[in-house]
Formats: C-alpha cells, sequence, structure tokens
C-alpha cells in the first residue's frame, strides 16, 4: 500500500514533536521510504524537521537529507552538529556525501571531515571535492565492484562479496590489471557458468564504454543515453578506474540542467526557487527586465524616426505591436529548436545549410500568415497598397528573426557561452528592435513619404 504524507499525518507529527512522545513518534515513521520521510521534512518548520532527523536513525534520515530542496536541507544542517552531520555522511555514498559537504562553509568542512569514523570514506569524499561538480568526477562515486583480471573464478567470487557490502546497487562489474587499469567488464553470467578454476582474464569482455574524470556532465549524460547505460566507469588521465556514474546520479543532473537553462530562457540569470527571498529573486530577474528595459526604448528611438511614415499611414502605427511580436516569437522558437539539437548533439551539416534551411521554413510560414494580413486588410477595407506592405515586412522580419535565432545559439555554444540565453529575452528584445526598423524602412521605400 502506498504510504499518504496527509494534513492529518503532518498535524499528528506536530503533536507528537511538541508533546515529546519520541516513542509512539518512532512508530508512526518506522519504516517509512526515505523519499516520504523527505516530504514530511518538507512540511516541517526547521526545528521540528530538525527534531526528526536527530531522532530517527541516521541510516533512515541520509537518503532523506539527499530528497530535499537544497535550501530546506541546507537550514536543516545548520542545526546539526559537526558530528551528527558526519553520522549522516557515514550512512551515503561518497558522491552523495561530498554534496552535502560542498554546500558547508569550509570551516565546517573541516570539522565533519574530522569527525567521519571511517577514513578512507573520508579520503574519498576529500577526492571528490576536488573535482568540478559538473564533471563526471564530481559526479561520479567511489563505491563500485572491481576485479583483476588475474584472479580465478573461485578467488573473485569471494572479494566481490566484501566489496559488494559497501555498494548500495551493483550495476557492473569492472575489470582491472595489477596497476588498477581498466580492462573490461565481466558479465555476471558469464562468472556464474565458468568453471571454478578459470581465470577472470579467460572469460571478461574487452569493450567498455568510460568516461575521464574531467569530462563535462552533458557528454557523460549524452554518452549514457546513447549507448542505454545504467552506469559508466569513471577513469583518470592514466586510465586507472575511480569511480562510476549510475543512472539515477545522471537524471538528476539532466533534471538541474533542464531547470537551470528554462530559467535562463525565462529570463532569470541565477538558479533560484520560489521561497527563496525577494532580494535573491530580484537579483535573478534584474538583469534581464534592464535589458529589456533598453531594448523597448530602443524600438521607441527607431518608431521616433519614422514619425513621417505615422503621420501619414497611421494604420502603421497599429500593426507595429504585430510587427514585434512576431519577430520574437520565430526568434524563440528557431532558437529553441537549435538549442534543443546543441543539447542532444544531434545537429548535423554545415552552419551554411541550417541557416538556408531555416529561410526556406520561414518563407513558407511568411507567406501563409502575409497572405492572411492581406486578406484581413479586404475584409477592414485597408488600402490594398498598406496591406502589402505589411505582409512583405511581416515575411522579411520573421525571416531575419529565424535567421538570428539559429545563428546566434550556435555562435554562443562555440564561444563556450551556454546558448540557453538565446531562447529568452535577448533574441526576442533584439528582434523587437529589428523587426520594427525593418517594418518602418520598408513602408517608407514602398509607401514613398
Amino acid at each position: 500500500m502506498q504510504f499518504q504524507v496527509s494534513e492529518e499525518l503532518i498535524d499528528k507529527i506536530k503533536y507528537l514533536i511538541e508533546e515529546k512522545k519520541d516513542e509512539e513518534l518512532l512508530l508512526h515513521l518506522e519504516e517509512v521510504h526515505y523519499a516520504d520521510i523527505a516530504e514530511i521534512l518538507s512540511e516541517l518548520d526547521i526545528q521540528e524537521a530538525t527534531y526528526i532527523v536527530k531522532l530517527l536513525d541516521s541510516e533512515q534520515t541520509a537518503e532523506a537529507l539527499m530528497e530535499l530542496e537544497e535550501d530546506v536541507r541546507e537550514r536543516i544542517l545548520e542545526f546539526l552538529s559537526p558530528k551528527e552531520i558526519a553520522d549522516e555522511l557515514n550512512e551515503m555514498d561518497t558522491d552523495d556525501a561530498a554534496d552535502i559537504i560542498s554546500e558547508l562553509s569550509l570551516e565546517l568542512q573541516q570539522d565533519v571531515i574530522s569527525e567521519i569514523t571511517d577514513e578512507q570514506h573520508a579520503d574519498d569524499i576529500v577526492e571528490l571535492l576536488r573535482y568540478d561538480e559538473d564533471s563526471a568526477g564530481g559526479l561520479m562515486a567511489k563505491e563500485l565492484v572491481k576485479v583483476s583480471e588475474n584472479w580465478s573464478v573461485t578467488g573473485c567470487m569471494a572479494e566481490m562479496r566484501k566489496q559488494a557490502e559497501n555498494v548500495t546497487r551493483v550495476h557492473s562489474i569492472y575489470v582491472v590489471d595489477d596497476k588498477n587499469k581498466l580492462k573490461g567488464r565481466l558479465s555476471l553470467k558469464d562468472l556464474l557458468t565458468a568453471s571454478s578454476d578459470a581465470n577472470i582474464s579467460d572469460i571478461y569482455i574487452p569493450s567498455v564504454d568510460y568516461v575521464n574524470v574531467h569530462t563535462e556532465g552533458e557528454e557523460v549524460a549524452r554518452i549514457m543515453q546513447k549507448y542505454d547505460l545504467e552506469a559508466i566507469p569513471v577513469v583518470d588521465e592514466m586510465n586507472r578506474l575511480v569511480g562510476r556514474i549510475t543512472i539515477d546520479d545522471i537524471v538528476d543532473f539532466i533534471k538541474e540542467e533542464a531547470e537551470k537553462d528554462y530559467q535562463m530562457a525565462a529570463g532569470i540569470s541565477e538558479d533560484v526557487e520560489a521561497d527563496d527571498s525577494i532580494w535573491r529573486l530580484t537579483r535573478a530577474r534584474l538583469p534581464w527586465l534592464i535589458l529589456g528595459l533598453f531594448g523597448g526604448l530602443g524600438a521607441v528611438y527607431v518608431m521616433k524616426g519614422f514619425e513621417e511614415a505615422l503621420a501619414n499611414y497611421v494604420e502603421l502605427f497599429f500593426f507595429t505591436p504585430l510587427i514585434a511580436a512576431m519577430a520574437g516569437n520565430v526568434g524563440v522558437q528557431s532558437s529553441a529548436i537549435i538549442v534543443q539539437g546543441l543539447a542532444n548533439d544531434n545537429l548535423r551539416g554545415s552552419l551554411f545549410k541550417r541557416l538556408l534551411k531555416e529561410v526556406g521554413l520561414t518563407l513558407i510560414n511568411g507567406v501563409v500568415l502575409g497572405i492572411l494580413v492581406i486578406l484581413f486588410g479586404l475584409i477592414v477595407g485597408q488600402p490594398h497598397i498598406v496591406s502589402f506592405t505589411i505582409a512583405l515586412a511581416l515575411v522579411t522580419v520573421i525571416i531575419i528573426a529565424a535567421l538570428i535565432g539559429t545563428f546566434v545559439p550556435i555562435i554562443l555554444d562555440k564561444q563556450g557561452i551556454d546558448p540557453a540565453i538565446a531562447t529568452g529575452p535577448f533574441i526576442t528584445t533584439s528582434n523587437d528592435i529589428f523587426g520594427i526598423f525593418i517594418f518602418f524602412y520598408l513602408a517608407k521605400t514602398i509607401l514613398g513619404f
């Protein structure tokens, strides 16, 4: 039966905490899945959540802490001593423990690491902290099962039992040589069916996908998605096996990157949550709003330069929002497709062919939209020359917008800048200005004022 975190349960837990009825509280939370524990902690205030974390066994709360939103977890950790934090880390895989440690101040990091009872676990955490958090080294865990190519099947089974005690899930068995260099992988089926006196070197599979510790997280995700991998080994510069990345870690990474790109596309320059402070939310939003403001002022300045057009053909004024909106929409559509292609690494061919294709596609869309504008002009009795001018300007504007939306993300990507910024106010604002200028310039040329 699925566990339900209801308002009644939260109220009951709050009551038990307030009355210090620890035994009854433990009975309510006994055998509860860590994801549900995390949901309960999120519904409580920080003091109550901290009370739960201290009351329950670290084996039950360690995974729950990783499920919490980062800001909630940070506030809970503020109420825990270095020893209590270390107790939680002792129950975590090294990659999760390193993530927790990285959120602490440098002084507190040293205090917590010194309290970790397992020295090897502490050393592994410190090693992971050396890598960039978005690299394979920062994503990997040290827990894995590896065997030597020189072992016999019998000896291998005994060693694997020892190693598996520290591994939550055994996705793969890796084969190394005497210098810990990755040689391949071992099929569990081959191991179980092999003769007991056979050597691992006779049955292991030399073909194995792997990544370097400095490989970017996006590339790791692409490789694991392409080859449908549940886990991938990580090697250092000397090809020595140093860790593994599992599918759950890479899914979390992809989710975080998608959230960042979504916020960036919406004009939010920092990774923020809805519950963050007003100051932090303002700081994240204001830069792009300022850009939009200057873009709007630029559009006003452009329109001011065509006062004569507005005086002679008032209809042009009413179509200005249409031109700006269509330019922004087409630019965002084009850039979104390109950004998605860059993220999935499936853009093929030259930039020229890509631009040519976009021109052809947008020309078809533009002609259809232009015909609709002309039909609208006929219905409302608008002068034919004005309708034709607006339609031609619309086709021209959306072609230019599509080219900008295609070209800019590719250039940003080549310069090492996240192309996701191209799908937000950057493209919309630039296309608004270009669109309005082209609109009035064509109107001036065709209508002759």
